[in-house]
């Protein structure tokens, strides 16, 4: 066992001419070996070998501390790739100052969504390029689409076209795009075997950056949208060209370690923390109207928060442990000097794996295929090659390979139906809030912010547990919080006195863990290699949902019945719609497409379950032999 490679698993089988013997190190190194039986006391007749690099160790950081450094500086990147949920920040100020109405408004928020999630570029660019090219391309996605918002914004430059605004917002949050993928994808191979954990935090702190960006919109930017403009223009780069050293692809951690786990709850617990954090000083701010010096000193403790994920590596630093290779549950492997004595007689077959296990680990991933198997052998003992076979879910699959899967639709289905929805509610909070009588809604993005936050960390943390524990999909915890989308919406539609910010919270959770269990569930079912080129296809259906839901429905509803109120025409009606009426009929579309969608949730969990009993039979996850990654 290398300890660059990591623990290798061995199977075993035994034809009628030959002996094969197969060595995997997950994720780099395949090995076959096929021997004549006669000669198998001594070794010597080695009729075929086999050696399959899957990924060149060469470019990947070595050691224990790097991946914590990445991931401490990707959680700063993440931040920053949470962007896009500015919107609602400065949407009035492009309202008011342009002179939009409120369906020119909802596309401006279609083409935040557009950017923010078509990432399939990043996600090709990513298996061919260096995660710090990808920063640097979204930096300047940054500096460019931000820029030309700010200069009509701050009346730089008058009467820029309409066209024109809504591809640089389209630009603009595209950076999101590139920035998450190129933490999210590298951190995901870094830790293979924590996938959900990790998920879970990156997009638990992107989901936070919300009400970070609003606690800086408050502190040192006056609240003002022109500023805030400004600052996405040339604030969020230069955190990039900060942190791009420190994002790189790393050697990944197979096997179970305890310091690992008390890491990761490490940095759970101080994500909660700076979530409790910030909620609480934006909700108190304009109770006891903060001097400028503790506003400061708020904003210090908010930076010192962030930091907190570093002190990993530092804690690793100046208190280094030794830690022995891990042993890979439920996998105990024979020496290969123990399998070569074992081994002197030809009648005696000792398992290299306990019987129970081995029948456990090869009947998940080689149930069905045992024949194929050893023909395959038999091809590489005569040096004859053999046609690969199609990959089954939980191995690596290409792109072409996994659309034509029906479970690949059914989450795409219930993902698009999950954030489609909640994602309107998002791009119309603030003219939600107004309607209902709420004129601040910065205390209603920081608890839709923070909400957003719990479900995505909380969805990481819980789904984890299950599916470790009780080989419960993923997926099973989309059908739950679907279905309490359809009660949440049915409230907002109610308009009860004093349940907005309860309908909000409830949707923020359920919202955020929609992020967190695709991400890991897509990359179980198809695979590392080109998680990236999934994890953004699956994305799309974020802005499908923003441009049928909230730019063609809710958009054209809103301005119905503000022009009813106002008696105007509604394509010169820029003004605010007030009452429960304004999205009623919008509220109660989304509570039938979310009931849609928990029925899809059940069907694709009921498929899947044989996979993740597979996967996790032993009570942790097993990379496939097949997995790249």
């Amino acid at each position: 066992s290398d300890k660059t490679l990591g623990l290798p698993y061995f199977s075993k089988r035994r034809s009628s001419s030959f002996l094969f013997f197969s060595l995997h190190f997950p994720g780099h190194l395949k090995i076959h070996v096929s021997l004549s039986p006669q000669d198998n006391e001594t070794h010597k007749n080695l009729l075929g070998v086999q050696i399959h690099h899957k990924t060149s160790m060469a470019n990947l950081k070595a050691g224990t501390r790097p991946p914590w450094v990445g991931l401490g500086a990707a959680v700063w990147v993440q931040i920053a790739s949470g962007n896009a949920y500015n919107f609602p920040l400065y949407s009035h100020s492009l309202k008011s100052v342009l002179g939009f109405n409120q369906h020119q408004l909802t596309m401006l928020g279609v083409a935040n969504d557009i950017g923010e999630n078509v990432g399939l570029l990043p996600g090709i660019a990513c298996n061919k390029f260096p995660p710090w090219v990808i920063l640097l391309i979204g930096s300047f996605a940054c500096i460019l689409g931000y820029g030309v918002l700010w200069l009509a914004v701050s009346k730089t430059v008058l009467y820029l076209p309409y066209w024109l605004l809504w591809l640089a917002l389209c630009v603009a949050t595209n950076s999101s795009a590139w920035l998450s993928t190129a933490v999210l994808v590298t951190n995901m191979r870094n830790f293979p075997v924590s996938r959900g954990t990790v998920a879970g935090i990156l997009k638990g702190y992107a989901g936070l950056s919300a009400a970070v960006f609003t606690e800086i919109y408050s502190t040192i930017l006056g609240k003002s949208s022109a500023n805030l403009l400004m600052f996405l223009s040339f604030g969020v780069p230069i955190l990039c060209f900060a942190m791009m050293y420190f994002v790189r692809a790393c050697t990944p951690a197979f096997g179970e370690d305890s310091a690992e786990h008390g890491h990761f709850l490490f940095i759970q617990v101080a994500s909660v923390v700076l979530g409790l954090y910030v909620l609480t000083t934006t909700i108190l701010d304009p109770i006891f109207h903060f001097s400028a010096e503790v506003s400061y000193a708020i904003l210090v403790g908010m930076v010192v928060l962030l930091m907190a994920p570093l002190a990993i590596p530092v804690k690793m630093t100046f208190c280094p442990l030794r830690i022995n290779q891990p042993e890979i549950r439920n996998q105990q492997v024979a020496s290969s000097d123990e399998t070569l004595q074992g081994e002197g007689n030809a009648d005696k077959t000792e398992p290299l794996l306990k019987s129970s296990e081995s029948k456990t680990y090869l009947g998940s991933f080689r149930e069905g295929d045992e024949a194929s198997e050893v023909a395959m052998l038999l091809a590489v003992g005569e040096g004859a090659v053999k046609k690969k076979r199609r990959p089954k879910r939980g191995e690596d699959f290409k792109f072409a390979e996994a659309v034509i899967k029906a479970d690949f639709w059914l989450l795409f289905l219930v993902y698009f139906t999950g954030v489609g929805s909640g994602v309107t509610v998002l791009n119309n909070l603030a003219q939600i809030g107004i309607a209902q009588g709420i004129h601040s809604t910065t205390i209603l993005l920081s608890l839709f912010s923070f909400c957003n936050f719990i479900g995505r960390l909380g969805g990481g943390v819980v789904s984890e547990h299950f599916v470790r524990s009780k080989t419960v999909p993923r997926t099973l915890w989309m059908t739950c919080t679907q279905i309490i989308m359809v009660i949440t919406y049915l409230l907002f539609a109610s308009a009860i006195s004093g349940t907005l910010y309860a309908a909000t919270a409830l949707l923020g959770i359920c919202y955020g863990v929609q992020f967190s269990i695709m991400i890991p569930t897509v990359s179980e079912l198809f695979g590392l290699k080109h998680f990236g080129i999934f994890y953004n296809f699956m994305s799309l259906g974020n802005p499908l949902g923003a441009f049928l839901f909230s730019g063609l429905l809710a958009g054209y509803i809103y301005d119905n019945e503000a022009a009813k109120q106002h008696g105007l025409g509604l394509i010169t009606s820029s003004i605010s719609c007030i009452g429960p009426n304004c999205f009623r009929l919008t509220f109660l579309i989304l509570a039938g497409i979310c009931g849609v969608g928990s029925v899809a949730s059940i069907i694709l969990t009921k498929r899947i379950w044989p996979v993740y009993q597979m996967l996790y039979g032993g009570g942790s996850f097993r990379l496939p032999q097949t997995s790249t990654y």
